[in-house]
């Protein structure tokens, strides 16, 4: 039922029209976090009297603007100081006219680890690093991506050089005795970064 919600969270995400006159940023740059942990978004505007608010849609509330019932606003940025699940997520800006930008996917976890990966999609030739993580230490963790094991990381750091688009996929990490993470779909652009919402939630809930 909720991959269900989910899914069609996303595909009503998709009715809105992206534009270039604003770009969404989040602080930490992470798509996932833990529980209590605190996040800032910021609407990089050209116009500032276009009014560009932050907008999200969840599995409990569709559509609704920060500080209303969530989120503390200033200005055209957005902060949210103790996460919960239900923060979880697509979050976009808005101007006063209907204008949108770039979305971005946030997942808030109870669990005891994350994955720590681009919320953006990476550009072809770049390296990436995913961070697997506990609340306390970064201890060797176990990278996988579309449900097979890549290789396990002493450091419980892993980076990906010189990224290619067979490099896209559902990526997860596990730290033994601590367990898993929640997964992070990366995509990969030659292009200029746009989001493809639609096969990150076919790959992620179906």
């Amino acid at each position: 039922m909720e991959k269900t919600s989910l899914l069609l969270l996303c595909l009503v995400s998709l009715l809105c029209c992206t534009t270039n006159q604003a770009r969404l940023t989040v602080s930490p740059s992470s798509s996932q976090l833990f529980e209590g942990d605190s996040v800032s978004l910021s609407c990089e505007e050209d116009d500032s009297s276009a009014g560009w608010t932050v907008r999200r849609n969840t599995t409990k509330r569709r559509s609704s603007q920060c500080g209303v019932k969530w989120g503390k606003p200033a200005g055209s940025s957005c902060s949210i100081s103790l996460t919960v699940p239900w923060d979880s997520g697509v979050y976009w800006c808005e101007s006063r006219d209907g204008a949108t930008s770039n979305n971005i996917s946030i997942t808030v976890t109870g669990g005891a680890v994350i994955l720590q990966s681009p919320v953006l999609p990476v550009m072809e030739g770049h390296d990436v690093t995913l961070h697997c993580k506990t609340k306390t230490s970064n201890l060797p963790a176990a990278f996988y991506k579309d449900g097979s094991l890549i290789r396990t990381e002493p450091t419980g750091h892993m980076t990906i050089h010189h990224v290619s688009k067979s490099d896209e996929g559902l990526y997860k990490c596990d730290i033994s005795s601590h367990g898993e993470s929640p997964p992070s779909w990366i995509s990969v652009t030659g292009e200029e970064v746009t989001f493809d919402f639609t096969t990150y939630y076919i790959h992620m809930f179906t």
